[in-house]
């Protein structure tokens, strides 16, 4: 079967950006569910962090960000529609845990500050995806009776 066009439509340059933006951010969640994986297999901490080892909210929330980081990087890479919604799920919490509970989870105000850049971006960049997408409706004009 052929498809109906022969010509693929040739992406904007804001729209190139964006992917790569989107790309960034998957290997960076990448690198918190390896992180989160480490930890829970006591690869990290010179094994003070394996998950026999841990208390219950940590329990909790490593198991759940070693899964949800690497399906939401998945999901960024491919620039699939879920992936940032998998990435704010992620993010989100571990804003949650170095923020609300830092008497249990402690600060990481660099995670924080990154995750809350990241979201800034993210809407700015969407934005000017809305705006771009707006500006050629405008040209394009039909005539009919």
């Amino acid at each position: 079967m052929e498809a109906d066009s022969s010509q693929t439509p040739i992406r904007s340059l804001t729209e190139t950006i964006f992917v790569l933006f989107l790309r960034v951010v998957a290997l960076s969640c990448l690198w918190f569910g390896l992180q989160y994986w480490a930890l829970l297999v006591g690869y990290s901490q010179n094994g003070l962090g394996r998950f026999d080892l841990l208390s219950a909210p940590w329990r909790v929330a490593a198991t759940g960000l070693a899964v949800v980081f690497p399906v939401a990087a998945l999901g960024l890479w491919v620039a699939g529609s879920w992936g940032p919604v998998m990435w704010l799920l992620a993010a989100g919490g571990q804003m949650l845990m170095f923020t609300v509970w830092p008497e249990i989870f402690g600060r990481n105000t660099l995670a924080v500050t990154m995750h809350s850049a990241v979201f800034v971006v993210f809407v700015l960049f969407r934005l000017a995806l809305w705006l771009e997408g707006r500006h050629k409706q405008e040209r394009i004009t039909v005539d009919l009776p």
